[in-house]
């Protein structure tokens, strides 16, 4: 006699090889490194659970003190992907070019990745390379297609000038001797500056103490400080905020949307409490319109 098959013996049959494919596939990719290649446009290899995409900047000609400096000895922009409890993390360095700063550090703020980092590697290198450091958290697909944004853009600036980066901003030089009128900038930052020659300068202090007892303070370098020269209507703003870890990004947010540039990230110190970083800007524009958007990042500094 004959027996049936049941029709749920069959779906199971049917199912299993595709639910087992897919667990497998998951398994052994639980990154979706395909997607991850995808989103970024970049070649990817996989070690110890780490999936890293790499990008050589080999666009452009890059000479260290008269010697062309081959991208294995340090010019390769790199992002690493992992697991973490919100889906995955990434930590990147991306090698930029000084007219490609802008652009890129926008890139990575608007799609929800943070800048740990900006500065030089080199002496002497023709033209000027900078290191940009990236740093994010949550779904693989979001940080792969943020760090897609950031190369997307340094592609839009070269495809625009693909022969050398720009060297200078492209805005007026300045005039031989400044004329920037002190008051209506220290009704702005409600500081009491000092001028000299023309310029203008506002410094706000903090305290830190090293691991030494020794305090840090305003006299020691802990500052906040802003100057200004040029004149009221075509002013150039130059300074370092000092700033606590949790405030880099908004600070950072608050700069780039005033189309502030940022110059550099770093560290003055080590194992002071608190511990602060140290953003270096540059700013062009009307003075009391360029310190009102120093204002708004100082605002959202501690007191």
């Amino acid at each position: 006699m004959k027996m049936k098959t049941p029709l749920s013996f069959l779906i199971v049959c049917i199912l299993l090889p595709a639910l087992c494919s897919s667990t497998i596939f998951a398994a052994t990719d639980p990154l979706e490194t395909v997607k991850i290649e995808q989103l970024t446009g970049l070649k990817g290899t996989s070690q110890d659970g780490v999936f890293t995409v790499t990008a050589p900047r080999s666009d452009i000609p890059v000479t260290v003190d008269r010697w062309s400096m081959p991208t294995f000895m340090g010019l390769t922009s790199f992002a690493a992907f992992t697991h973490s409890k919100l889906g995955a993390a990434v930590v990147g360095d991306i090698v930029l070019f000084e007219d490609e700063i802008n652009e890129a550090m926008h890139a990575a703020l608007d799609h929800g990745l943070a800048v740990t980092a900006l500065h030089h590697y080199f002496f002497y290198n023709e033209p000027n390379v900078y290191f940009m450091h990236i740093s994010g958290e949550g779904p693989a697909e979001n940080l792969a297609g943020a760090v897609g944004k950031i190369f997307a853009a340094i592609k839009a600036i070269r495809a625009a000038n693909p022969a050398k980066p720009a060297r200078a901003s492209g805005l007026t030089v300045l005039p031989g001797k400044s004329s920037i009128t002190a008051a209506p900038l220290e009704a702005i930052f409600g500081i009491k500056g000092e001028s000299k020659d023309g310029m203008f300068k506002v410094i706000k202090g903090y305290k830190a103490v090293l691991p030494s007892g020794i305090e840090l303070n305003k006299e020691m370098g802990l500052t906040t400080w802003i100057a200004f020269a040029g004149n009221d209507d075509d002013a150039l703003a130059d300074g370092e905020f000092a700033v606590r870890q949790k405030e880099l990004q908004p600070i950072l947010k608050s700069l780039c949307a005033s189309e502030i540039n940022i110059m550099a990230i770093h560290q003055h110190m080590l194992e002071e409490k608190p511990q602060y970083l140290f953003l270096y800007f540059w700013g062009r524009g009307k003075a009391t319109e360029v310190a009102t958007a120093l204002k708004k990042a100082l605002d959202l500094q501690h007191e």
